[in-house]
């Protein structure tokens, strides 16, 4: 983060000749120069949109910018100084990757590099330095400009496919068909095209440029465990994944918004025998499709294996037969995962569309399926002519959660008379609505496919000597060539990590290494990542090569498949680039319960592995900046890391979707509009939180405009009875209670009428006293209403909605409760009542499904002083975790509900808003806890809930740290030793029912 005193730009937006925004690209630009003379220093000033790696003479330096809006978009700055030696060429090179479409972390912009290196040379009166040898009295720069080369990749495969809906595409390289040297003064690139400019600093859509605000995120090698495993195994002959949201949503590019849309696709299947033929949906993204053969249609009773895994098998004679989709549904961008198996040959011929140009890899699939070749990793080249067809869409719309839409319209004559086609002829009628599935949205190197849909496997001996492969040590694992099967290895990395895949290996040319990434694996089942297209597929040259992938990943598992190999391949090194947010240890927590310690560790663990440039929901699945579990996410890094820049970050970045909603989104920056009220409400607690931990109160004068604004619009949603009445995402826990997506949902308004409270102390710290008391009348209403409207009588407790018929919801539950507690709703002896449903919820009760949760439960049995309760159910909610190898906090609890397979315990392994314990244990069993915004003054209050000691150390917000121990002595004596820094004020209280010694250090 080191910023230049020289803020003026001298550079332009480039790019190169195409489209402004492609879909998918990779482009390389260079710029070759000499400095002739010594640098005393040398900085470099670089974004990109979207993201960039910087190389410096073939060494990588960094990678940005971090998460932005595309109107306050992000900057890097690096000291170079030491790179550059006069007299030699130094190459400035840069990959940029421009996905074309919105994610769950960008909003589409347009493909552009932005690059300036302003030079001090050591002395005055020198010439620049530049080819041109133009005199320049000391400082000079290289700018991006016309002057830049630049070129396409051509080893990426810009049709890779969706990583998930949340993110950007998977990788698919062919190395053979790019020169990895072009990062090199080495390179020839005098076949590159100029780089065309788009214009200065200031252009849109990037009208304002701001320095990076968080340092660089670390890059640390980690090597495997050990290798679990080795197989022999042979995918289907054929499979593809299908972006039917970039094909039927309406401007599906420019958001990320769920779409709903009703047409089909369809294919003939061509068999030259009678055979037996497999329709397989490994992954089908949310998209239930109802497939008929020659004009059958196929109920689900027909198919075989387990949701989200659906195979069809079916006899059909030779010649040619019409396999039609209806593909009608809501998606959100997530990949249609297809495949084909059969034992004899067949191919596959879109409908509508000449039959010439047929790729051959395409009509010998079956053939080389039959051999039992590699078909899956056959070709990282796309045929020219699709197999498929799309057909429609007759209709579709796309979905903001709290904004009216229509529904789709399933009744279009021509959509409803196609269902009933047997064969191609049949769809004559309705050409006009055919067209193919072009090629930017059809993957046919389809990994995950061919990972998880195995035709056959068999397990192998696996030599000793495979081990080479998790070991940093310059011998190989040799992955035999199994005659008739590729080959597949399994690694463990013996924890969850998150960063970048790198490999090196010797392998004949045209060798196909398949890598697929898992959370989870137990007695030989893997944990599938359905909807998390977690994959890479790398076509290698001849000799000896590495790579190390651009796509940020999360796994703990790695399975390794090699396919058509020439000869065995040795693999001298496989490892993750662990790369997340940079924090030291600071806190810490060790007691007499072996248990909590590890509970707490791995809360620490999870809770780093969710740290990029923002606090993300996991690194697996989304990599998401969701806007309310960073409220409880914050508080654990504070106490795990004292990590206070990236809170700031996060919190100032949520205003910047009031262009999408004044009511601000619930991940933000993002193409998804979506809004969830409680997520709102806990961003306005953080803020709060973060003035209490870091004490500045300019802070909040900033962020109150913002916080005042949001406040007002929720207000406009009470109704006539005084209540929040929302029709949107009403979510608080994954757990079967009614939170229903419109009305009256109790814990939404429960949580509102706190943040009216914590919104009121904010404006009075900013100076507003006249918005602050504005807004604790309205808490004070809205508490009345809650407790008129939403107590129901007869069952003496909360309601968890008012239906929409104006009933109380059926179910009560845990998290009602729990919330009516925590924010101060309840009085007297309905206080008692709720009391009591916490600490022993009724059988009837909806239990709390997810460690997020927990968190709420946990403050409110802080408040109640029952931390015995606490520290008794991390063990139990936790311990399972532990007890099944987990290594980081799990998203879900197993009773979630969210699963029929017993074995699957939770989607995320990996998720930080359930790493609770790590704050929880420092603020309460260690006691320690700031008195006054800023913790110049501490209160160390310890609660032993059993324990017999205790340690540890808790971050302040200046860098220093507090250490805490303390143990029992026979059965009421506590001993406390206190180590701070001078200028913290301690103040001790003893748990209730002890004497307590205290001991400064």
């Amino acid at each position: 983060m080191n910023q230049t005193a020289n803020t003026e730009w001298k550079a332009q937006w480039i790019w190169g000749s195409g489209e402004p925004s492609p879909r998918n690209k990779w482009r390389c630009f260079r710029r070759a120069f000499k400095a002739r003379h010594s640098v005393q220093s040398a900085s470099i000033r670089i974004s990109a949109d979207s993201r960039y790696v910087l190389y410096i003479d073939g060494k990588p330096l960094g990678r940005g910018p971090v998460r932005s809006w595309p109107f306050a978009w992000s900057y890097d700055e690096y000291e170079i100084g030491h790179l550059l030696e006069p007299g030699k060429e130094t190459v400035i090179a840069v990959l940029v990757m421009h996905y074309g479409i919105s994610t769950f972390q960008y909003l589409r912009g347009r493909g552009g590099l932005l690059v300036q290196l302003d030079i001090r040379n050591a002395e005055s009166g020198l010439d620049s330095g530049l080819d041109s040898g133009d005199p320049h009295p000391q400082e000079w720069s290289i700018v991006t400009d016309s002057s830049w080369k630049t070129a396409i990749h051509r080893g990426h495969d810009p049709n890779s496919s969706r990583i998930s809906c949340q993110m950007a595409f998977t990788e698919i390289i062919d190395a053979a068909k790019w020169d990895d040297r072009w990062i090199t003064a080495a390179y020839d690139d005098s076949d590159w095209e100029q780089a065309s400019v788009i214009g200065p600093v200031g252009v849109e859509p990037w009208t304002k440029l701001i320095p990076r605000d968080i340092p660089y995120l670390t890059e640390e090698p980690v090597h495997p465990s050990r290798v679990e495993s080795m197989s022999g195994v042979r995918p289907p002959a054929w499979s593809a994944v299908i972006d039917l949201y970039g094909m039927m949503s309406p401007n599906s590019g420019e958001h990320a918004n769920n779409a709903a849309f009703c047409g089909y696709l369809a294919t003939r299947v061509i068999l030259n025998e009678a055979a037996s033929f497999t329709i397989g949906l490994p992954d089908s993204g949310r998209i239930d499709p109802v497939i008929s053969v020659d004009g059958q249609v196929y109920t689900p009773e027909d198919f075989t294996g387990e949701a989200p895994e659906r195979y069809l098998t079916i006899a059909l004679e030779a010649g040619e037969h019409l396999l039609l989709m209806d593909v009608t549904g809501v998606s959100h961008g997530h990949g249609f995962h297809l495949g084909f198996d059969c034992a004899s040959p067949f191919r596959l011929e879109a409908v509508n569309v000449p039959k010439a140009g047929k790729s051959t890899a395409d009509q010998n699939a079956g053939e080389a399926m039959k051999a039992g070749g590699a078909a899956a990793g056959g070709s990282v080249a796309q045929p020219e002519l699709s197999e498929f067809s799309l057909i429609g869409p007759f209709d579709a719309v796309a979905m903001i959660d709290h904004r009216p839409t229509r529904p789709l319209n399933r009744e279009h004559p021509d959509y409803q008379a196609v269902r009933t086609a047997a064969s191609a002829s049949d769809l004559q009628p309705y050409a006009a609505w055919i067209r193919p599935v072009e090629p930017p949205f059809i993957n046919r190197n389809d990994v995950f496919a061919s990972c998880v849909w195995k035709r056959d496997e068999a397990v192998q001996r696996m030599p000793a000597s495979l081990q080479s492969a998790a070991i940093a040590g310059p011998d190989a694992a040799v992955l035999p060539v199994l005659p008739g099967w590729d080959t597949e290895i399994v690694i463990d990395f013996g924890r969850e990590l998150s960063g970048y895949i790198s490999f090196e290996l010797d392998a004949a040319s045209g060798t196909v290494i398949d890598l697929y990434g898992f959370e989870f694996m137990k007695d030989g089942w893997r944990q599938h990542t359905y909807q998390l297209d977690n994959t890479l597929r790398y076509r290698c040259r001849e000799g000896r090569q590495a790579y190390t992938s651009l796509i940020r990943r999360g796994l703990r598992y790695l399975a390794l498949t090699v396919r058509g190999a020439g000869r065995p391949v040795r693999l001298f090194e496989v490892k993750m680039i662990q790369s997340n947010y940079p924090v030291a240890n600071i806190g810490s927590f060790r007691s007499s319960d072996t248990l909590l310690n590890e509970i707490w560790r791995i809360s620490r663990d999870t809770t780093r592995l969710c740290m990029e440039d923002t606090f993300v929901d996991c690194p697996a699945y989304e990599q998401a900046y969701w806007v309310g579990d960073a409220r409880n996410e914050a508080l654990v890094g504070y106490y795990a890391f004292g990590a206070k820049e990236i809170v700031e970050r996060c919190l100032k970045l949520v205003p910047g979707s009031e262009f999408q909603t004044p009511l601000y989104a619930d991940q933000v920056p993002s193409g998804w509009n979506s809004v969830i009220p409680n997520w709102t409400f806990f961003w306005v607690t953080a803020c709060l939180e973060y003035y209490r931990y870091d004490g500045r109160e300019e802070f909040l004068h900033g962020i109150w405009p913002h916080v005042k604004l949001a406040m007002e619009q929720y207000l406009k949603h009470i109704d006539g009875n005084g209540l929040f009445s929302f029709d949107g995402w009403n979510l608080l826990d994954w757990a079967p209670f009614e939170q229903p997506n419109e009305g009256v949902v109790a814990p939404q308004n429960m949580f509102l009428c706190r943040t009216l409270n914590h919104a009121a102390e904010i404006g009075a710290v900013a100076g507003d006293q006249e918005g602050s008391a504005r807004f604790r009348k309205e808490a004070d209403k809205l508490k009345t209403s809650i407790n008129i409207r939403l107590w129901d009588e007869a069952r003496q407790a909360y309601a968890d909605c008012i239906r929409r018929d104006g009933g109380f919801s059926g179910t009560l539950s845990a998290q009602t409760h729990v919330v009516a507690y925590l924010c101060d709703i309840a009085d007297g002896e309905r206080l008692e009542k709720i009391s009591s449903h916490i600490l022993q919820p009724p059988p009837s009760f909806v239990n709390i499904g997810s460690p997020f949760m927990s968190f709420f439960y946990y403050e409110a049995l802080a408040r109640m002083g029952r931390l015995d309760v606490m520290v008794d159910d991390m063990r139990a909610s936790y311990g399972i975790m532990i007890e099944n190898g987990a290594t980081a906090c799990w998203e879900m609890y197993p009773w979630s509900g969210f699963f029929k397979d017993p074995r699957i315990l939770t989607r995320s392994h990996c998720h930080a808003w359930s790493a609770g314990p790590a704050y929880f244990l420092g603020a309460y069993i260690l006691g320690v806890q700031g008195a006054n915004p800023g913790w110049s003054t501490v209160r160390v209050a310890p609660q032993p809930c059993g324990l017999e000691r205790a340690s540890g150390s808790v971050p302040l917000p200046d860098g220093g740290r507090i250490d805490v121990s303390w143990r029992i002595e026979g059965t009421d004596r506590l001993i406390l030793a206190v180590s701070a820094p001078p200028h913290i004020e301690i103040r001790t209280a003893a748990p209730e029912g002890y004497d307590m010694k205290v001991e400064f250090h």
